[in-house]
């Protein structure tokens, strides 16, 4: 098995792979996504491969997609669409523009039941947050995903101990090196 980054422009040969992985994992518990989803994810990261710092990582067997993990700069205005109001809302913004904006993002995660418990996730995240500016990276996940949850603290990741609000029940995590994993926790 062999990780290596893939350019956007590289994205669209593995496709098939990569719906087929997101597929697998997320139609799974905790998850619970409609098999579909995997098409429409596929979708998404055609458009998502434009963004500012977008990084991508995948698993290779030959041809064969077993995992693949995303990410990008998050924009220093700070978004809020899709889940991002909610975490600007329950970090405030002094906490959101110092550690969120402008660091990377980790947006996906995915390895196929079959690989887990290889390293094979723990390599996919290590070559997508390498570049991290100042070692600051950041992902959101789900409160319920324990599974998940265990594999991002074995990783080095801390969980931010202030709960999003909204219906998803979502965490936010602070990479290993991000600073404010060391420093005082600035306010809102």
């Amino acid at each position: 098995m062999q990780v290596r980054l893939v350019g956007s422009g590289s994205l669209p040969a593995y496709a098939d792979g990569i719906r087929r992985v997101y597929a697998d994992v997320f139609s799974a518990p905790p998850w619970n996504e409609d098999r579909s989803a995997g098409a429409r994810y596929t979708e998404r990261l055609a458009a998502d491969a434009g963004r500012p710092g977008f990084t991508a990582a995948l698993a290779l067997d030959g041809d064969t997609v077993s995992g693949f993990a995303t990410a990008w700069t998050t924009p220093r205005a700070f978004p809020s669409d899709r889940s991002y109001g909610h975490v600007a809302e329950a970090l405030g913004p002094g906490r959101t523009e110092t550690w969120l904006s402008g660091a990377l993002e980790v947006d996906e995660l995915a390895v196929t039941p079959d690989a887990r418990g290889t390293g094979l996730g723990a390599e996919l995240l290590a070559a997508v947050t390498r570049a991290a500016p100042d070692g600051r990276c950041w992902l959101l996940t789900s409160a319920g995903a324990e599974a998940t949850l265990r594999f991002y603290r074995r990783a080095g990741w801390h969980r931010v101990p202030v709960p999003v609000p909204g219906r998803a029940g979502l965490v936010v995590l602070l990479g290993p090196e991000h600073p404010a994993v060391a420093g005082p926790t600035p306010g809102p």
